[in-house]
């Protein structure tokens, strides 16, 4: 499935910016279900420097400074990507979930997608004994690993309510599990402690979500969003496998992957520092279209 993707960031300051700094994580990392081309990036007001640097994760990260004093700031990245994931189902012979935190334990790799790099916690992922106990009830032992990680992703979408207003990108993994409500970060964290207090390794992935508008009707400019979901390593013959606790379901076409770290602190699109005074505000839009769509509209 190939998709042309646009993602635009606006940031609005009450007061002039002199300094600004940040770290962009917008060109999708290589990734082997998806080939992305034509990615092109623009910045208004355009930056002093913008330099890529190397990430110890799966990401395309690029630091930029931006020194001409300024009230807005506008980002926007766009690429055409063709997705050929297929999604993933239980298998007779898969490792159990037992096998497979063994065998992280031997892989003695350290790259980008080595599974030792995702088995501890990390800032927002504590190893929390509460959703640690949550999670054992789905992850037996002896279960196969995709049927285990497939039920616990269904789980999750069952007894969780998706709800904006909730939590914020800083509210902690165990404070979103006791309330039960929350968004696609939320949801993705609390299934990463879930599956590190068992040993398994897993990691967080940003990206985009296919989302088609309701029967006769146009799709709205800027309706789709940035998506967060769960890669699973689920043994060195399957490797990892995508999960999206929020919809309950296996990575699929309609899932495009920008980046994979231990948390969303590694991949967040955007962050950094300004020197100024007062508040920001930030609204985000996202397209994601079909490229056949795009061909009937001429």
């Amino acid at each position: 499935m190939i998709y042309h993707v646009r993602h635009t960031t606006l940031v609005r300051y009450d007061a002039f910016v002199r300094l600004a700094r940040f770290n962009l994580r917008l060109r999708p990392a290589l990734w082997p279900t998806q080939t992305v081309t034509d990615f092109k990036l623009e910045v208004k007001p355009a930056p002093a420097v913008i330099q890529e640097r190397k990430s110890a994760y799966p990401v395309n990260v690029a630091r930029m400074v931006i020194e001409t004093p300024l009230t807005e700031l506008q980002v926007e990245s766009r690429f055409k990507v063709d997705v050929s994931a297929e999604v993933a189902a239980p298998e007779r012979d898969d490792p159990s979930v037992a096998d497979v935190a063994e065998a992280a334990l031997r892989v003695d790799a350290i790259h980008p997608t080595a599974p030792s790099n995702y088995l501890f916690a990390s800032s927002f992922t504590p190893m929390d004994p509460v959703i640690g106990a949550w999670g054992a009830e789905t992850l037996g032992q002896g279960r196969g690993i995709v049927d285990a990680a497939l039920d616990l992703t269904q789980r999750i979408r069952e007894e969780f309510t998706y709800d904006p207003a909730a939590t914020d990108t800083d509210t902690p993994a165990g404070e979103a599990f006791a309330a039960r409500h929350g968004v696609c970060q939320d949801f993705a964290h609390i299934m990463l402690i879930a599956l590190r207090c068992a040993g398994l390794p897993a990691a967080y992935v940003s990206g985009y979500l296919r989302t088609d508008p309701p029967p006769g009707k146009p799709r709205l400019i800027g309706a789709d969003a940035t998506h967060a979901w769960v890669m699973l390593w689920c043994g060195p013959e399957r490797g990892w496998i995508g999960f999206d606790p929020t919809n309950g379901i296996p990575m699929g076409s309609g899932h495009v992957f920008t980046a994979m770290g231990r948390d969303y602190a590694d991949v967040a699109p955007m962050d950094g520092i300004f020197v100024g005074q007062g508040a920001q505000s930030v609204g985000v839009q996202v397209d994601v279209i079909p490229a056949e769509e795009l061909a009937l509209r001429g």
